[in-house]
């Protein structure tokens, strides 16, 4: 089966791991901490969002390190760009309707 960005992302767990990671590399045991659930169940996770390329996984002795691959998620962001420009024209009508309000008080 073909894992690709989207798959990652699909599960919130995935997400909050990948939001954990945005801020520096973690090792697998310090991601665990953050869940109610197993640490063998956030392995899972982690093993599944390498299988998608959005981390890699360096060892360091006995550890597990995980980095971001940030690259990766581009995909989503260039699929969501033509939703962006529906939004921003709408705000864009929303405040043209609000100065004409403003404008006629």
């Amino acid at each position: 089966m073909r894992r690709d960005v989207f798959n990652a992302i699909a599960d919130p767990t995935r997400r909050e791991i990948l939001l954990s990671l945005t801020a520096r590399k973690q090792n697998v045991n310090s991601l665990a901490e953050r869940f109610d659930m197993t640490r063998q169940a956030v392995s899972l996770h982690v093993k599944y969002l390498q299988e998608c390329g959005v981390i890699t996984i360096q060892k360091e002795g006995r550890e597990r390190i995980c980095n971001l691959e940030a690259n990766k998620l581009t995909e989503v962001a260039d699929w969501l760009l033509p939703f962006k420009q529906i939004w921003e024209q709408r705000y864009a009508q929303l405040d043209q309707v609000l100065d004409q309000l403003k404008s006629k008080k």
